[in-house]
């Protein structure tokens, strides 16, 4: 069975990282959504919320496997025989933090890293983005499945 992971913070989760799921869920049997935990930032959704929500975004894909982890993403796929990790990129920034974290992660473990190219469309997003823009009342329906807006703007309008 051939598996990947996504992984990211997915806080909350884009268009953007939707279009990348959606596209390695056709070329891996599985696709592990791993939401990572970073105990020093305060994120809008807790990470059993995150998962929900991803779950509920990906169900139509029907090969996303969701759940979260903490520490080295090596140790994730580790144990759960994933050879594979998948990432978008959006610009050369990213491709150079990213050619690192993927150097290290295959001199750790073996573990392979596959850069799939961002969809121009979403070149630009990011979730701080989209929370930056939203907080102060900014349209960003265009930018997340409509589950995931209706949460960002129920979560902001409590603010």
């Amino acid at each position: 069975m051939r598996r990947a992971v996504c992984p990211g913070s997915f806080d909350p989760i884009t268009n953007g990282h939707l279009d990348i799921i959606a596209r390695a869920s056709k070329l891996y049997d599985v696709v592990h959504v791993a939401v990572m935990i970073n105990q020093s930032k305060k994120g809008l959704f807790s990470i059993e919320e995150r998962i929900e929500l991803i779950r509920e975004v990906t169900a139509e894909f029907g090969n996303v496997e969701v759940e979260s982890f903490h520490g080295l993403l090596v140790d994730f796929c580790k144990q759960r025989d994933i050879p594979a990790i998948v990432k978008g990129l959006r610009a050369v920034s990213d491709f150079d933090y990213e050619l690192q974290m993927a150097q290290m992660n295959n001199g750790l473990s073996g573990v392979e890293t596959l850069f799939v190219p961002t969809n121009p469309t979403y070149s630009f997003l990011s979730s701080s983005l989209v929370k930056e823009v939203a907080t102060w009342g900014g349209d960003v329906s265009h930018l997340l499945p409509p589950a995931v807006h209706r949460a960002v703007t129920e979560r902001l309008g409590r603010r």
